[in-house]
């Protein structure tokens, strides 16, 4: 796995062995996120709330998002995001919360750009997660949150105020964007 453009761009990024805990986002499917959100940013706060490897985050401060919050509660996956941290050099833009998605909401007051969310057991989790980001508006004017899911798996054209704008299967992969 590499990070596909921007700063950073063809780095390699480490993965948990294994994928039992985290199913890492693939380059492919990485490259269509940011190109279904046009490549590149001017600025603006991420937060990867089930970061896994940290790719997605990282991607995004690749392509000129200011700073990235990547959030994860198993350890295992909090050593390789530091791993990634650091092989970008610019660690200062970066905060790791190694805590559970909800304790670490409870804790962020600033709004976000771009949330992405990967949880497990998506479905669920996704529409109440998307409903606590907007009661407590921490989505920026003009934010989008970009979610990944099973090609299985529908979520609602409507979650709180955020209407669905685009949906596209790659694969066994969805991804979904509410803005």
């Amino acid at each position: 796995m590499r990070i596909v453009a921007g700063n950073y761009g063809g780095r390699s990024l480490k993965t948990l062995s294994g994928r039992a805990v985290t199913r890492p986002t693939t380059d492919k499917v990485r490259g269509a996120i940011f190109n279904m959100l046009g490549g590149f940013f001017d600025g603006g706060r991420v937060l990867d709330l089930y970061a896994g490897s940290g790719a997605l985050g990282i991607e995004a401060v690749s392509r000129g998002a200011d700073f990235a919050v990547l959030v994860d509660k198993d350890r295992g996956a909090q050593g390789v995001i530091q791993e990634n941290l650091t092989m970008t050099r610019e660690m200062e833009k970066f905060q790791l919360m190694k805590l559970p998605a909800d304790k670490a909401l409870n804790q962020l007051t600033e709004p976000f750009a771009l949330v992405f969310l990967d949880p497990p057991y998506a479905k669920e989790q996704i529409v109440a997660v998307i409903l606590q980001l907007t009661e407590k508006k921490m989505l920026s004017a003009g934010g989008k949150i970009i979610c990944e899911t099973a090609k299985e798996v529908d979520l609602p054209e409507k979650i709180g105020h955020l209407a669905l704008q685009k949906e596209k299967i790659y694969g066994i992969t969805k991804v979904t964007i509410y803005g």
